[in-house]
């Protein structure tokens, strides 16, 4: 089967497009102030119909709180909601059960020991999404074009699907897929020229080398 691929990040029409003919099968988009990439209700509004119904729309939070993700939800009507924060299992069971979506919960991962909860994360999320963590002074939990040791989580075993992000791009994310296992790859930088600016003809490439395609 082949992987799911996740462009996260996406800001207007044109790159959202870009992902969509791609073949994407996740359109990512994020809530968070201090992110380049960061959109406001009314532009996930006007990107969750162009999306609807041609990938699944996720919606990446970094420690929202009920009343804002109900906002997100009613702009975007999203089919994943991505917990990007410093939240519990505790708080992702609460979101799972309050809002009926299924949840990703990302898992910063550098050393062994970051990969503690997991198990914990897994028993209440619907997939769950390693990614580099962020240096301690980064602005904001993802996007930094960061990879970390694939080895850490070769041959996890998860009772639920698994995806990695952090550093891919085009020339490397066939080899995450084989050196991981995971079902699928979430990319934001690696597609693009600078932050928050997406490339369309770096989708379209990333799309292909994640799926196998020449």
């Amino acid at each position: 089967m082949a992987p799911l691929v996740k462009i996260c990040g996406l800001k207007t029409p044109e790159t959202l497009a870009a992902a969509l003919d791609a073949g994407a099968d996740m359109v990512g988009f994020v809530f968070f102030p201090k992110s380049p990439r960061h959109i406001d209700l009314t532009t996930a509004e006007t990107l969750g119909r162009q999306a609807a119904g041609r990938a699944l729309k996720v919606a990446l939070t970094v420690d929202a709180d009920d009343t804002a993700l109900a906002a997100i939800i009613a702009a975007l009507h999203p089919d994943l909601l991505q917990l990007h924060g410093h939240e519990t299992p505790d708080r992702v069971a609460a979101v799972r059960a309050r809002f009926g979506l299924p949840v990703m919960k990302a898992i910063g991962v550098a050393t062994a020991d970051d990969l503690k909860d997991v198990q914990a994360f897994a028993a209440v999320s619907d997939r769950i999404l390693f990614d580099a963590k962020p240096p301690k002074d980064a602005a904001h939990p993802g996007g930094n074009g960061l990879a970390f040791d694939w080895s850490l989580i070769t041959g996890l075993d998860l009772s639920i699907p698994s995806m990695v992000s952090g550093g891919l791009d085009p020339a490397n994310v066939a080899e995450a897929l084989r050196r991981t296992g995971a079902q699928g790859v979430d990319v934001s930088s690696g597609v693009e020229t600078a932050p928050g600016q997406k490339d369309p003809a770096k989708i379209t490439a990333f799309v292909q080398a994640a799926k196998g395609k020449d």
